[in-house]
């Protein structure tokens, strides 16, 4: 999801300059990394709007501790001041978001309580960032400041100058979006706690709210509260809206360092006690949980093993493996309690609850390669989002925390469950998650119900398609953020993917007549195509074509993207779009254009800036590929289809060469892990097209060698995936050849079953295209139009 008043902004100068230490010599090739971790760099995407966030966090963790400059991700790379070290943050997210609780430490009297005021400048030349861990000198202060964390539970040791004043700061009042209102406490004389109730995400009417324990490693000297502009030395309490605070002060006249740590839960300061004792115990050892939490980000990155390539590559590679496993986040204390979306404590049985649901996003690559490498977590997810539909009454859109925000349109939550379904990871649930679907594919949420499901349905199951035209509150209920009304044109293409998946899930768990249905509804795609111009193209409720029409001017009709970029969101019947196209050749020369392929050859990097991507960016104004926005992520392995497989690689490679390893290394928002989770199965030579469709595309992999370790999930899966591919450079990148197992793949796609497992990939690369993949029935399935999967075999 991309933010909506700032859109990304590339300066192709700067680009270029960090792609000369990102490309290196043809050919080049580095060892592999003794460590995995050494190679990530937190602070790619922290400027140009990729919204990414330095500080330190466990694999999918509650906390999220890191420095907050500003910005819609908190950490804006371009600012040069700090205000504070909140607890919660998300990676890559358009509109501001958590960020709740930010300390800060500060020196001398406490007077002045506005964040802008007691900011403190830095400079980035004294500062770091590990997988973990976050190290920073306040240059208004004198004091240096470090960040770690566990699960739950995030970690702060200040090292003051020599002075009788070392003040840590609480303000409840501020976040990275609306705070409602608030309250603080001051317990003793080593603890803070409270709790802040925040939302307003992009323009949902969400709310949550967590609360906290801090607790500090010795006595402070003294304390205080604030509300609003008014400090209270000695003031044990503060509550309500507007600005809320708390402080306390150490002599660090001798001893000079301070540790806090700080317990989070969203279901109250008794699961923030629980939480903080059972993760922490009466531990103060900084250095020990930064430690044991790089252990942890070196075990979780060792899933993927790559050799040969750069360093730089290997370090973009590495990022985006790391940023595609920050989240979806905990949501449950350490005794499986969470909260609901009915607002209700409820105890997880079985599972545990996970939240932060960037559904419209990750259910294109994020959730199927966190099925590849950590099932148990993917299982956890999905039956976390079906817990959703249980307490909440219907099932979300895009979720964060315990509520629902509405934003984006579609139905991204029927791709990505039955995605978990297909590999059997909603085993107990299956036919609670397919009543959930089927509602939520068929019906409105009533009156009284929080969430806008899919608005435009009742339009969409008589019409075939979502009209243009329709007025908000009048012909389509709206209940706060994004509304499928808003954007017919893609809303149809949406809810017609999602049905297509909906239909195998119903084959699967026997209900025929559905399974017919929503086959059909999977088709409905074509009811807005409109052959006089072959793109697709809005309706009205009466049946006529939108006029006038320009597809390069039809944002409005389309949500973050226009008639070019949807035109190939198509994933469930690839073959019956490339029929609508005029067949292959004709398929081939549109996506040529689409790519800008001729100008891709001789200038890959240049293109993919100049044509690609223009700066100001507009998601609208232009008929090419935008590699940094969901719809037209799959669209490189459309070539697959169109019977030139070989186009595939050199788009890709073009395409990764907009990840780079510094702070402007995305293009634009990664949300949730979305473009890192492009990023490494791209690199992997593997892609998931289709929800649901159990199958991969097989293109050409970015480096000469890859183990992947396959995660254990009962018999289903778990084994080492070893892909190889001698001399891959970006010269030698087509695909002459593929043996599976020892066994030559004719296709170009592979059942998940023939990796699932493990085994091996070896491919023969050459500097020139090949016949791989050309030949008749050469291209992966297309599942959507009889509501079948393609043949399970190798």
């Amino acid at each position: 999801m991309r933010t909506r008043a700032a859109r990304a902004v590339t300066s192709v100068a700067a680009a270029v300059l960090l792609l000369g230490g990102l490309l290196g010599p043809p050919g080049a090739a580095a060892a592999p990394a003794a460590e995995p971790a050494s190679l990530v760099n937190p602070f790619v995407g922290t400027q140009n709007f990729g919204n990414t966030f330095p500080g330190a966090s466990a694999p999918f963790g509650m906390v999220q501790v890191s420095p907050d400059t500003g910005g819609q991700g908190g950490y804006d790379y371009a600012q040069n001041t700090i205000y504070g070290f909140s607890q919660t943050h998300l990676s890559g997210v358009g509109c501001g978001v958590a960020g709740e609780l930010p300390l800060m430490p500060t020196t001398g009297p406490v007077t002045d309580v506005n964040p802008e005021h007691y900011r403190s400048g830095y400079s980035h030349d004294d500062e770091e960032a590990t997988p973990g861990y976050y190290r920073v000198g306040l240059t208004s202060y004198g004091v240096d400041a470090e960040l770690t964390a566990t699960e739950r539970t995030g970690w702060q040791r200040y090292t003051f100058p020599a002075t009788g004043a070392a003040n840590v700061l609480f303000n409840t009042g501020k976040a990275n979006q609306k705070v409602f209102d608030s309250e603080v406490r001051v317990v003793g004389d080593r603890t803070v706690e409270g709790r802040v109730r925040a939302g307003n995400f992009c323009a949902g009417k969400d709310e949550h709210t967590v609360y906290f324990t801090a607790t500090f490693d010795r006595p402070f000297a003294s304390y205080g509260t604030w509300r609003g502009t008014t400090a209270t030395t000695g003031s044990r309490e503060a509550a309500g809206e507007g600005g809320n605070g708390a402080w306390a002060t150490f002599d660090a006249t001798a001893d000079r360092d301070v540790v806090v740590k700080v317990g989070l839960s969203y279901t109250g300061l008794d699961g923030a006690r629980k939480n903080l004792a059972a993760e922490t115990g009466d531990s103060y050892d900084f250095d020990a949980t930064r430690a044991k939490l790089r252990d942890t980000w070196e075990r979780q990155l060792d899933s993927v093993r790559i050799g040969g390539g750069t360093r730089d590559r290997q370090s973009a590679f590495y990022t985006a493996l790391y940023h595609a496993q920050l989240h979806p986040n905990l949501a449950g204390d350490v005794d499986g309690r969470y909260t609901g979306f009915d607002g209700r404590t409820h105890t997880a049985t079985g599972y545990t609850p996970y939240q932060n649901f960037s559904l419209w996003d990750t259910y294109r690559p994020q959730n199927q390669l966190l099925e590849l490498l950590q099932p148990r977590v993917a299982r956890d997810v999905a039956l976390s989002v079906v817990g959703i539909g249980r307490d909440g009454g219907w099932l979300p859109r895009w979720a964060l925390a315990e509520s629902e925000t509405n934003i984006m349109t579609g139905d991204p939550v029927t791709p990505f469950l039955v995605e978990a379904w297909s590999k059997g990871l909603l085993a107990g649930h299956e036919e609670e998650a397919y009543a959930l679907l089927k509602r939520n594919a068929t019906t409105t949420p009533p009156a009284d119900s929080p969430y806008n499901g899919r608005s435009g349905v009742d339009y969409y199951r008589r019409l075939g398609y979502v009209p243009s035209g329709l007025k908000l509150g009048e012909d389509c209920a709206h209940k706060g953020g994004d509304n499928d009304c808003v954007h017919p044109a893609s809303a149809t293409l949406e809810y017609s993917a999602a049905d297509a998946a909906l239909a195998l899930m119903a084959r699967g768990l026997g209900h025929r007549a559905d399974a017919r249905m929503f086959a059909e509804r999977g088709q409905w795609y074509r009811k807005l195509w409109d052959p006089s111009i072959a793109q697709f193209r809005p309706r009205t409720a009466d049946g006529a074509w939108v006029t006038p029409y320009d597809p390069v001017e039809a944002g409005r009709q389309f949500h973050e993207g226009g008639a070019y970029q949807y035109q190939w969101l198509v994933p469930q019947d690839p073959a019956g779009l490339v029929g609508l196209m005029g067949g292959r050749r004709a398929t081939e020369r549109r996506l040529d254009s689409f790519f800008a392929y001729d100008k891709l050859l001789t200038d890959p990097a240049g293109t993919a800036r100049r044509d690609w991507i223009s700066a100001p960016y507009d998601y609208y104004g232009k008929p090419t590929y935008n590699p940094n926005n969901e719809p037209d992520l799959h669209a490189p392995y459309m070539y697959l289809w169109a019977g030139a497989p070989a186009k595939t690689a050199t788009v890709v490679r073009a395409a990764m060469t907009l990840f780079t390893t510094g702070p402007d290394g995305m293009t634009g928002n990664d949300d949730l892990g979305t473009m890192s989770a492009w990023y490494v199965f791209s690199s992997l030579g593997l892609y998931p097209t289709m929800s649901g469709g159990d199958f991969l595309a097989v293109s050409s992999p970015q480096f000469e060698s890859a183990v992947v370790r396959i995660g254990r999930y009962g018999t289903r899966q778990g084994g080492t995936l070893t892909v190889t591919a001698p001399g891959a450079s970006d010269e030698r990148r087509y695909v002459r050849g593929v043996a599976v197992d020892g066994r030559e793949l004719p296709r170009t796609w592979l059942p998940w079953s023939a990796v699932a497992h493990g085994g091996s990939l070896a491919h023969r690369l050459g500097t020139e295209p090949g016949s791989w993949g050309t030949g008749p029935g050469a291209e992966p399935p297309s599942v959507g139009g009889a509501g079948r999967r393609g043949p399970d075999v190798v």
